[in-house]
């Protein structure tokens, strides 16, 4: 490693926090932080029920070329209301009331990804002495890995449908009866996190009563599926699970460019973590599409992590403008996933 890039690598775990940026970010969106019922619900549920029409659609279509057009509306409003797992882990528990119900029972655990598996994960992702360190759920230094690591992050997320369906069909009914490898497969196997060193605590008090409800329900679920291929056949299913498939690629290749991935796990200011997190700003037009309910604006996330989704356009714009372009703020703005992919991909073919 040369010195350059020592320099480089340790200067987001020492970067100072800017106090300006801090202040501003906070006193311009005091008045936008309440969650709207009236945006969440049907954006949500009208995306759920959107992805549902096209899945069927691609299901039942004679027509390969209709099929594929119809499982592309599919994976995409899917991912769309899939990503309401987020928010479920920001918002208050008596915000929204109703939601999180509604959402993991028709979202949730018919995708097998009830938001057990998130919660209590992601928070720790925006613990301040976590974020970036081995501790860390959902961080990688993927910048500082070897090239091949990035075709591998994304590739091996394509196998995600398939062993979901395994774990509440197969595992968790096992598990019910072999108290061992139910510790495994809740350790190991229950949270979406990229950190393979990650190892979960387990569920305690109100968390764990709903843990267990919404297990059975994802359980379920899964063996009805299996079962229903003894009477529509496989396709049904595999057409399915094709689409969630392209759904996980392309949640994978958003958490990709989430992060910049350069902190070499030490402990890391707010500012740290803003500047090795992304926003990628208007005029793009694609980004809502491959980072919708508002992680186009993830380094934004990091500084307001309970900020709704629906106010971090009128934050940035806000906070932007009260800036400047010179700011710290502007430092983490990017033009889209393409130029992120290629920074990042340069980052990992640089000798250490």
């Amino acid at each position: 490693m040369t010195a350059y890039e020592k320099i480089d690598v340790v200067s987001k775990s020492a970067t100072p926090d800017d106090a300006a940026m801090l202040r501003a970010a906070v006193q311009l969106t005091k008045d936008i932080t309440t969650a709207r019922a009236a945006i969440y619900w049907p954006d949500c549920f009208l995306s759920a029920l959107v992805g549902y029409a096209a899945l069927v659609g691609a299901i039942l279509s004679p027509n390969l070329l209709l099929t594929v057009g119809l499982g592309v509306i599919a994976a995409l409003a899917l991912y769309r209301a899939l990503l309401f797992i987020h928010e479920l882990t920001h918002i208050h528990r008596t915000a929204l009331p109703g939601f999180r119900f509604a959402w993991n029972l028709f979202v949730g655990i018919p995708m097998l990804t009830p938001s057990f598996m998130y919660e209590n994960v992601h928070t720790l992702h925006h613990a301040r002495t976590r974020y970036g360190t081995p501790e860390d759920p959902e961080y990688l230094p993927l910048a500082l890995m070897k090239p091949w690591s990035l075709p591998v992050f994304v590739l091996v997320a394509a196998l995600a449908p398939v062993a979901l369906l395994i774990r509440s069909a197969v595992l968790v009914p096992l598990g019910a009866i072999i108290p061992p490898l139910r510790t495994v497969v809740w350790e190991r196997f229950s949270a979406l996190s990229i950190n393979p060193s990650f190892r979960r605590r387990p569920p305690e008090g109100a968390f764990g009563r709903m843990v267990f409800w919404q297990e059975l329900g994802a359980s379920l679920w899964a063996v009805a599926l299996l079962a229903s291929t003894q009477i529509l056949g496989w396709r049904p299913l595999l057409t399915a699970l094709g689409i969630f498939s392209v759904t996980a690629v392309l949640n994978q290749l958003r958490t990709l460019v989430a992060h910049l991935w350069e902190n070499d796990g030490e402990a890391m200011t707010v500012t740290g973590q803003y500047l090795d997190s992304v926003n990628v700003p208007p005029p793009g037009w694609i980004a809502p599409l491959w980072a919708p309910v508002g992680l186009r604006y993830h380094a934004l996330h990091h500084l307001l992590p309970s900020l709704p989704y629906h106010s971090l356009s009128e934050a940035h714009r806000r906070i932007a403008a009260h800036l400047g372009t010179e700011s710290t703020y502007h430092g983490a703005n990017y033009g889209g996933m393409i130029p992120l992919l290629g920074k990042i991909a340069r980052s990992t073919m640089v000798r250490r």
